[in-house]
């Protein structure tokens, strides 16, 4: 593996497999130049991007990031892929590192912001915001640096874009949809949801897909009038439940939800009443 550039002392471009890709390692880049081999005994982590957009950000954002920020970076990377078990878009590795080196600069400037949606990500994406937690040890043990605990959603909301591939703004726009269809669930019904119980989560798993396919226009197809209207019969109270909320879909959104997704809402409305 030979040296195409060095973006700084510790980190070059490189080919491999006729692909360009991002190379870290101590001192890889210092008094180096193109054409240089590089020595694979020093090579801490091979990056190797699958889009050539977020390849060149990832070059332009290295020149000003230190190695312990990137190293904190990719950790938590790897954590989240492990625990999730899903397939997190590349785009993370430029919207985490840079987050975190702001972050980190903003902190020693005493500009702590909070965060607005920190009870939303903590009870809607209560997976990720653990693994943001835990991402505040690891920047921690890497930087010295101990981020607020506020930190942890941001980082959590970052994970939750690379699952879905999404941007910040569509993610921020999707949990502010969440929490206003569990209030029209909880008005309905004179309830306050259990945040703990296993049909909360399947919920909350069923709404960000849904609240996703809205968003990008992908409806679920209508296939059997006859489950429908067995839905709808079964589940009257619920049925209306997801009527309201087709109806505040429509009015935010401008999308009308086909009969299979009335049907699932409702059947998932039904499970979270009846198990809270």
């Amino acid at each position: 593996m030979r040296i195409v550039k060095v973006i700084n002392n510790n980190i070059v471009t490189s080919t491999q497999d006729g692909n360009e890709v991002i190379v870290m390692g101590k001192g890889l880049g210092f008094n180096k130049t193109g054409g240089d081999i590089i020595p694979q005994a020093k090579i801490d982590k091979v990056f190797a991007l699958n889009a050539s957009a977020s390849v060149d950000r990832f070059k332009l954002l290295l020149k000003d990031v230190p190695m312990q920020e990137l190293q904190a970076s990719d950790e938590i990377i790897s954590y989240a892929k492990l625990s999730l078990g899903k397939r997190l878009s590349d785009s993370i590795y430029v919207a985490l590192t840079d987050h975190i080196h702001f972050a980190i600069q903003r902190f020693k400037k005493g500009m702590d912001f909070g965060n607005a949606l920190s009870w939303e990500v903590k009870h809607f994406y209560n997976h990720e915001y653990l693994i943001g937690k835990e991402g505040l040890n690891i920047i921690e043990k890497r930087t010295g640096t101990r981020l607020p605990d506020d930190e942890a959603v941001t980082i959590a909301l970052h994970l939750v874009n690379a699952e879905l591939d999404s941007s910040m703004d569509h993610t921020v726009g999707m949990t502010k949809l969440i929490k206003e269809i569990l209030g029209i669930i909880q008005y309905t019904f004179h309830v306050e949801l259990s945040d703990t119980s296993l049909a909360y989560e399947r919920l909350m798993t069923h709404l960000k897909f849904f609240i996703q396919r809205v968003m990008t226009n992908q409806p679920l197809p209508d296939n059997d009038d006859k489950l429908f209207n067995m839905i709808k019969e079964t589940y009257p109270n619920e049925f209306k439940c997801s009527l309201k909320i087709s109806k505040y879909v429509k009015k935010e959104l401008n999308y009308d939800l086909t009969d299979a997704e009335l049907s699932y809402l409702t059947i998932h409305i039904n499970r979270v009443i009846t198990e809270n």
